[in-house]
This record gives C-alpha cells, structure tokens and sequence, in this order.
C-alpha cells in the first residue's frame, strides 16, 4: 500500500493541467467522497497499530500535495479566463454617481449609534406576531377599545396571527427570555391599515427602547430622551412631555422638541407652536411586567417609542413620506456618501 501511494505522490507532483475541465477531474478523482483518498483512508483502517503509523504520514503527505496542487492551479485558470474576458468597451464613460444608503438607514443607524453610547443594546424579532406578544401581554385586554388605536393586518383572517403593529412585541419577548438589568432598543419595520398620504403609511418604521432595574424613575426616562434630542437634533434642543396614555405604560406622555425649522419661534411645520411630536414614551405598566415574569414589586422601567421616518423628516425637512418608497434616484442622491 506504501509503494502505491508513492505512485500517487509522483503522479500528483507531475500533474500540469491546461484547462479548468482537466483540473475539475483531478479533484473529483483524488480529493471528492469518492476519490482515490477517501478510499485509501478508509483502507487504512484495516491496517495494524503498526502500519497506521506510517501509512497516516504519507497518506497526509497525499492529501495535502494533492490540496495544493488543486488550489494553485485552480486560482492561476481563473486568473488566465479573466484576462481573457476583455470583449468590453473601455471607451464608454464610467458612472460618476457614488452609491448611498437610504435616509431612513442612515437615520436608523444614527438612532442606534447614540443609545449604544449610553449602554443599550439592539434587539430585532419577527414581522408575523401573535396576539400575545403583539397585544395581550402589552395590556391590551380582549375587545378592549385600546385594540381600535392599531388598524392591524391579520394573517388569513386568523385573529391571533398578525402584521405587528410595532416594535413592542420584541421587548416583550426580551423579558421574557432574559431578566434585569435589561437596557434595549428595538429597531424594525411595522404595519398598519391606514390610508396612505403625506403623512402616513401602512408600512413604516420604529424604534422602541427599554429599561428595567432597580429604582429606575421618569426622571431617568426624561435625561434619557433629552440625551438623545440634542445628540439628534443638535445641543440647543429642547423636550416637552405631555400626559397621553398608552395600554403599556403607566404614566404616559408624548414628548415634543422645539422645532428644528425654526428654532421655537413658530413657523408652519410646526403649526406656529414651536413644538414637534416625536415619540411616547412612559413608566412600564406593572400588569406588563407581571405578564413577562418580572416582580413589579422589586423592578421598575420606562418604555419609549418613535417612528424613524418621522425622525427623517424632521431632521432633512421632507414634507412627504411617500418619497421614502417610491426609490426616485433623483432624492436618494442627495444623500451620497452618508453612512
């Protein structure tokens, strides 16, 4: 057996294949499942303590000769076909155009980048939800009026199989997975059955955050969300909470920054209040975190949501969402090289 793996060594060491086919049946003949080695190992099995010895060395030496005589051959054949391909007309003019991330990316990605720096981490879940983790488990009890504040996309018309209608439904599904201290952000995209317009959509896009420990306050929430406005829109910006009420968070409120447009003086996009809406936000519902097996008599949280296209429109002035889908290159191009 030796001696006939030294043939092989010297065929293999000789070997000089002119075209990709000649190469192709160099491999399937020493290096496939059913090549020469596959059936040499298996026969070395039946050898003595003895003979395995030796026979492993060179049957590695084999292998790895037959390995690189593929790998070198393989790399200096493909180089040799694409010097070849050259039937192109290297006098047409090249694209002038840089490729961009689409606005609504670059601001995810913005979003993302500055709660990292304050210690939250990213966490996605599927498009298709159940009742449970899209509704029941946020407070939203059977046919109560709550339900009517999402116009949902049902799968099939199955009541308990949904288009989530935001992102919550992942922080629901963080709970119950992991225990506090939880600190996350749940970026993604959502659904709802609304009238399409300047200013709304049935697809769009959220980012929802999470914070459960100890003696977390609203005081916590409010230096998180004043942190994140002024990394966003600039040092000058102001906050504004005002009550509102969400099934999932108790209290509640929508928060508003002074008008990036016109610095809170008062001007049409902001209706001449000097305040844009940007998110809700709130103390976790306890009823929440029982539902997710977290002791609301030891932890406490705050719960924040935002939609990023209205993120985008605030901070690049766009007056309709509908551009975002419609993949005019001549609006994607105003954002070239942003990352």
């Amino acid at each position: 057996m030796q001696e006939k793996i030294k043939n092989l060594i010297h065929d293999v060491e000789g070997f000089i294949p002119s075209t990709e086919e000649q190469l192709e049946e160099f491999r399937l003949k020493y290096l496939s499942k059913k090549g020469i080695l596959s059936d040499l190992f298996l026969e070395m099995k039946e050898a003595s303590p003895e003979q395995k010895k030796d026979l492993g060395k060179i049957l590695n030496e084999l292998k790895n000769k037959a390995e690189e005589k593929y790998a070198s051959f393989k790399e200096s054949l493909e180089g040799s076909k694409l010097e070849v391909a050259t039937d192109m007309d290297l006098t047409l003019p090249s694209s002038s155009y840089l490729g961009s991330r689409h606005p609504i990316s670059i601001v995810r990605n913005e979003i993302v980048e500055i709660f990292s720096r304050i210690g939250f981490t990213v966490s996605e879940g599927p498009e298709i939800e159940d009742d449970w983790h899209n509704f029941s488990a946020l407070n939203f009890p059977e046919e109560h009026p709550a339900r009517d504040m999402q116009d949902t996309f049902f799968i099939q018309k199955d009541p308990d199989i949904a288009l989530r209608t935001h992102t919550s439904s992942v922080q629901v599904r963080v709970m119950e997975s992991s225990q506090p201290p939880i600190r996350t952000i749940s970026p993604g995209r959502v659904f709802r059955n609304e009238a399409i317009s300047a200013r709304a959509h049935c697809i769009f896009h959220q980012v929802e955050g999470l914070c459960i420990d100890e003696d977390i306050s609203f005081a916590d929430l409010k230096q998180t969300l004043l942190y994140f406005a002024r990394e966003m829109f600039g040092e000058d910006t102001k906050i504004r909470l005002r009550p509102s009420y969400f099934p999932f968070t108790e209290p509640s409120a929508e928060m508003d920054i002074s008008c990036t447009l016109c610095g809170g003086k008062g001007c049409n996009i902001c209706k001449y209040t000097g305040w844009t809406e940007i998110m809700g936000c709130g103390m976790v519902d306890p009823n929440v975190l029982k539902n997710c097996h977290i002791n609301p008599l030891i932890y406490t949280g705050f719960a924040f949501g935002m939609g990023i296209e209205r993120i985008t429109m605030l901070k690049y002035q766009i007056n309709d969402l509908r551009i975002y889908f419609e993949n005019d290159i001549r609006f994607l191009r105003q954002f070239s090289g942003m990352i």
